[in-house]
């Protein structure tokens, strides 16, 4: 599959499982809601403190199974590297983030608040690999 009929299909799958590698290479996955950025990369919010984050800071490499919010259906495998944005630098990206997944927010001050309280960090993918190329 090419990158790109891939993002176009990222418009309307968010729900995904993303993969990364713990210190001794074994896989650690997560769930995760992800959406697709101005440039096209797909963005994941997450917590500085969670293990997926620490894990990528390491080794930026990831891989993404991503499915449709009935969970059944289409779905791609996407792989790439990620790049860490912290706060502050990811606070209008992690607003962004959530008016693509939810448009406006009620409070954009108590959001912005949460996020700091909350630790909040961008991942931000770069998509190299997406597949699957054939059903089988």
């Amino acid at each position: 599959m090419e990158i790109a009929e891939a993002l176009g299909k990222l418009e309307t799958l968010h729900r995904a499982v993303m993969c990364t590698r713990r210190h001794d290479g074994s896989p650690q996955m997560s769930p995760v809601v992800c959406v697709l950025d101005a440039e096209r990369r797909l963005v994941v919010s997450s917590r500085e403190t969670a293990m997926k984050v620490k894990h990528l800071r390491r080794d930026p490499r990831v891989a993404l199974c991503v499915f449709s919010d009935a969970f059944y259906g289409e779905w791609l495998q996407l792989e790439g590297t990620v790049e860490i944005v912290p706060l502050p630098d990811a606070m209008e990206g992690l607003v962004d983030y959530y008016r693509r997944l939810s448009g406006e927010h009620p409070d954009w001050q108590e959001y912005r608040q949460a996020m700091v309280d909350e630790r909040r960090v961008l991942c931000r993918v770069q998509i190299e690999r997406a597949g699957p190329d054939y059903l089988g």
